[in-house]
């Protein structure tokens, strides 16, 4: 990998399955960094035990977001790819950097601030269900950035907190050795990241019971497409396609030439509901139609997701090991 690019670095929650808001605004977006950057990927399985503490299944979802991701297109032969806890060097880093980080910084934290007010609202107490896990997880995520001399991180606008703790740590820590040691890193939010319009027209989320999962086998996406809810206009009425739940959707997967097309079908007349939807599953069918086979193919032979994880477990530890050599030195050990 060519070190005259930018380094790009993206964490993936092992969460399950994803949906095709999160394929659209999170995926795609990631793995097209790689045109550009010199991109890295690594499954985020630590933060995860945050929540996640059934074996199992934490098994189960490491293996379907590789398999998810080598499916939407992801080279790694091209990128690097592991898996957060095969790298120890980032947790003797995030200890290192524990001696830098505030806990007033920890406690201003979005996520630990939101907990601690929902408690507060319940009349419960301040910290209640709050692991130490969860309140020092941007001190691990800064760890994640600053291993691997993140230049940038795409994150989510809700995220920049946690870009903004990563270079507060990095700051403290070269101020005090007076050295450039770890790279400061930049969150970029995508401000052309649109709202997923879900099944009944609100943002797409697990928490609305709206998505349409991206690796539906094809009568399970015709049925779900089925579902987004309409208005009651019959087919002979003119129809304003930039209203419309099924048109929303259409559109993020279409040509300019399809969008148009299928917009003047709609302010025409003649065109039902049934049969916009019909266009929709078409559409979104020829689009994930290989990424599904992929994806199936890859959970039912692991093997090649194993290969894919101890190979890119060596080229990360390897770049982790110098720039620990590198950060002991520093700090004199």
């Amino acid at each position: 990998m060519s070190n005259t690019k930018k380094i790009a670095l993206t964490g993936i929650k092992p969460t399950g399955v994803p949906h095709i808001g999160n394929y659209l605004g999170a995926i795609k977006p990631a793995l097209e960094l790689a045109d550009n950057y010199d991109a890295r990927y690594f499954i985020a399985d630590y933060h995860a035990l945050n929540s996640l503490k059934d074996r199992d299944l934490l098994k189960s979802y490491t293996y379907e977001v590789a398999a998810t991701w080598l499916a939407c297109g992801l080279d790694p032969d091209k990128v690097l790819f592991y898996r957060q806890s095969d790298v120890p060097q980032i947790f003797e880093l995030t200890t290192m950097i524990m001696a830098f980080t505030s806990k007033g910084l920890m406690n201003r934290a979005h996520a630990y601030k939101a907990i601690v007010a929902d408690n507060l609202e319940k009349e419960k107490d301040p910290d209640n269900g709050v692991n130490m896990g969860l309140f020092t997880y941007p001190v691990l995520m800064a760890a994640d950035i600053l291993m691997f001399d993140a230049d940038y991180v795409p994150v989510g606008k809700d995220q920049i907190q946690h870009i903004e703790i990563a270079a507060d740590i990095a700051e403290a820590f070269n101020s005090n050795y007076k050295v450039e040691a770890l790279k400061i890193p930049t969150g970029i939010a995508s401000e052309e990241t649109q709202t997923i319009t879900g099944l009944d027209g609100r943002k797409m989320s697990k928490s609305y019971n709206n998505t349409i999962s991206l690796f539906l086998p094809e009568k399970q996406l015709r049925k779900i497409i089925m579902k987004i809810v309409t208005n009651s206009q019959e087919i002979d009425e003119p129809k304003d396609p930039d209203s419309c739940n099924v048109f929303a959707l259409y559109k993020l997967f279409a040509t300019k030439e399809q969008q148009e097309a299928l917009a003047e079908r709609y302010r025409a007349g003649g065109l039902g509901w049934g049969h916009a939807k019909q266009e929709l599953f078409e559409l979104l069918n020829t689009v994930v139609a290989p990424m599904r086979e992929k994806y199936f193919a890859l959970m039912d032979d692991k093997s090649y997701i194993d290969k894919v994880l101890v190979e890119g477990a060596q080229k990360a530890r390897d770049i982790a090991q110098a720039k620990i050599e590198y950060l002991r030195g520093v700090i004199g050990f």
